[in-house]
């Protein structure tokens, strides 16, 4: 029996699902240390003293990639988030350690890597994958940005090793593995939260929708906004880690003489783990290393110093993380950030939380009503909300869909496999029209 390939190419985390043509699928799973893992992350780890037997750098990608990163402490480049710079043709191309690639030259990398699941199997697989794309990509503000952005994904993929793919909306992907479940029919709003992207979907699916074959009036509308887990990470890097670390403090200027703000410029590299390194430049060690010195809070440079000098982006990350996901199941948190030698620590009130994020969650509620107000479907008629993603777990996130269309509407599952999963259901659909 055929394989029908679904691959979810995801801003911080990807996955690879197959399905058979009785709507069974399973789940590629991905080494990871001792243990495996269905979600693929998106990120290259170039070790510049990793190389083949000509000199040409040998990258690692995935969850390998974080594993070689730590073990090198840093030594290396790491590069994720390429999905959020698909749209922009600002970043072409990047030099790394002499060699230069082009962004679809990266993102190919990454390809390739959830594509090697697939090698011992090629003669069962079908031809054509089924590959998600979100409604709106990031940094996109014309149909020319998204055209632009596709391009260069379909090149990445061809790059990859796949010569021919199928696009599918992302929400759709995920409207695909909810109607696999159900047994009636329903108007069901898909909301699916990436790590750079927020998409949205209002489908009739279920039982009779596939059995009459589905049309292109069951699809009611779509829309997206180009924010998500990424700006929720950034908001508690602004309101908590940056201050601790000299963000709003001053300093004495010893060539005017006068008490000046620390340059905030700084701690936007904080808030996406992967830049801190971009921090780590002779001149800007000079540069922190002067601010420390004529600052009224030079314990708070000495930790932006440390915190840069030894490489803790990540830690960092985890750190944020963990406090995003426990405030999804408490009213308050903490966060504890402790590699030697920086310490920061304390406790964050949901409430808090939600007032940080309150303008994402604003382009959220917004989205919504657009999506309402052009498919003409009032709350009422919406049977189902199916959320997916990880920021779906963020209380408030989920409370403007439980306000809107009621608690009882709203439900959740595989969160950050369903869309790779729906994917792989939809190639196979395709296949049989």
């Amino acid at each position: 029996m055929p394989q029908y390939v679904g691959i979810d190419f995801g801003t911080t985390n990807s996955a690879l699902a197959l399905a058979d043509e009785d709507g069974l699928t399973c789940l590629a799973m991905f080494p990871q240390g001792d243990s495996a893992t269905s979600t693929f992350r998106s990120i290259i780890y170039f070790d510049p003293d990793r190389r083949d037997g000509r000199g040409k750098l040998q990258p690692t990608v995935g969850p390998e990639a974080i594993s070689a990163y730590l073990e090198e402490h840093g030594h290396g480049r790491l590069i994720q988030s390429l999905k959020s710079y698909l749209a922009t043709p600002l970043f072409s191309a990047t030099s790394v350690f002499g060699r230069n690639y082009t962004l679809e030259e990266l993102a190919a990398l990454i390809v390739s890597g959830l594509a090697e699941w697939t090698s011992d199997q090629k003669d069962d697989l079908a031809p054509i994958p089924v590959v998600g794309r979100p409604v709106k990509f990031a940094k996109a503000e014309t149909q020319d940005d998204d055209d632009f952005a596709i391009n260069r994904l379909r090149g990445a993929f061809k790059k990859g090793g796949f010569d021919e793919i199928t696009f599918e909306y992302e929400p759709v992907a995920a409207a695909y593995f909810y109607e696999s479940k159900l047994s009636h029919d329903e108007v069901v709003l898909i909301g699916d939260f990436g790590g750079g992207t927020s998409d949205f979907c209002l489908m009739r699916v279920g039982p009779e929708v596939r059995r009459r074959g589905r049309t292109p009036a069951d699809m009611l509308g779509t829309e997206g906004v180009a924010l998500a887990g990424d700006a929720f990470d950034a908001r508690i890097v602004d309101h908590l880690v940056s201050p601790a670390l000299g963000l709003g403090s001053e300093y004495k200027s010893w060539l005017e003489g006068r008490i000046l703000p620390v340059p905030a410029w700084i701690y936007g590299r904080l808030r996406r783990w992967h830049h801190l390194s971009f921090l780590k430049s002779k001149e800007n060690m000079t540069l922190f290393e002067d601010l420390r010195k004529q600052s009224l809070v030079p314990e708070k440079i000495q930790g932006l110093i440390d915190l840069v000098e030894n490489d803790m982006g990540y830690e960092l990350y985890r750190a944020v993380e963990s406090t995003k996901v426990a405030l999804s199941k408490s009213l308050e948190a903490p966060f504890d950030f402790s590699a030697h030698p920086v310490e920061l620590h304390g406790i964050v009130r949901r409430a808090d939380f939600d007032g940080w994020i309150a303008p994402e969650l604003e382009q959220v509620h917004g989205c919504i009503e657009r999506l309402l107000g052009k498919s003409g479907v009032a709350p009422t008629d919406v049977d189902r909300v199916f959320l997916t993603g990880g920021s779906s777990f963020v209380p408030a996130v989920r409370r403007i869909f439980e306000q809107r269309f009621g608690k009882e509407k709203v439900r959740g599952g595989n969160e950050l496999t369903s869309v790779a999963l729906g994917l792989a259901l939809r190639a196979a659909d395709l296949a049989r029209q």
